[in-house]
């Protein structure tokens, strides 16, 4: 099942960061090749003609599109090693429930955050607070979303965490402040090597996200 894997990315995407944790934590090799998304390659469109977006993941020249599908794909290959996704059929059902949630709600929220001012962004951090608030119930008092092993939930939702920096200065509040449970659980993620050289520095990202306003001519 090894052979050739090559990941497509661009390395702020917390798309592209659930994809490198899924393979860190199986300890899969992989060529790691960071895309312009101003000028993407003419492998990138070739590999994802429907989307033309990253991440990509290339298994022996075929492509895996959608992070959460290469995830599952990972999950399904090397299937002998640290599983992520539940094998009973309801507790599987239950960890895609809540990755389909967070996919709905968690970018497009933090979006707003940075993107909008005033009522707007008022509303949005609202909303994304109230979203934290449902998955700290959903996790409860156990180790990580599925129990005692890093899952499928925490590898859909952990990447997030190098945006919260960006999202609170922008926003200006405190995710800690408001969640105290979710930053625990993060700072358990975050102790996992998987974890920690998946995700790039929160302040990089915000600079990034600095640089995006301009573009968008975003005050």
């Amino acid at each position: 099942m090894a052979g050739e894997l090559v990941l497509l990315d661009f390395w702020p995407s917390p798309f592209g960061m659930r994809s490198r944790i899924a393979l860190a934590e199986k300890g899969i090799p992989y060529e790691y090749r960071e895309e312009d998304l101003r000028n993407k390659s003419d492998l990138l469109l070739q590999m994802n003609p429907v989307h033309k977006k990253i991440p990509v993941l290339i298994h022996n020249g075929k492509p895996v599109c959608e992070s959460v599908i290469q995830v599952q794909y990972i999950d399904e290959v090397w299937h002998d090693k640290a599983p992520l996704i539940p094998s009973d059929p309801y507790q599987r059902a239950v960890a895609r429930f809540w990755v389909d949630f967070i996919d709905k709600k968690i970018y497009e929220l933090g979006s707003k955050i940075w993107k909008t001012k005033g009522e707007e962004q008022a509303n949005a951090k609202k909303e994304f607070i109230e979203c934290l608030k449902l998955l700290e119930g959903e996790l409860g008092d156990k180790t990580y979303f599925g129990g005692e092993s890093l899952g499928y939930v925490d590898v859909a939702l952990v990447p997030f965490y190098s945006w919260f920096y960006a999202y609170e200065k922008c926003g200006d509040f405190s995710i800690e402040a408001e969640c105290p449970k979710m930053i625990a659980w993060v700072k358990r993620c975050m102790q996992k090597e998987s974890v920690a050289k998946s995700l790039p520095d929160q302040e990089k990202v915000y600079e990034f996200i600095l640089q995006l306003k301009k573009v968008f001519g975003i005050e």
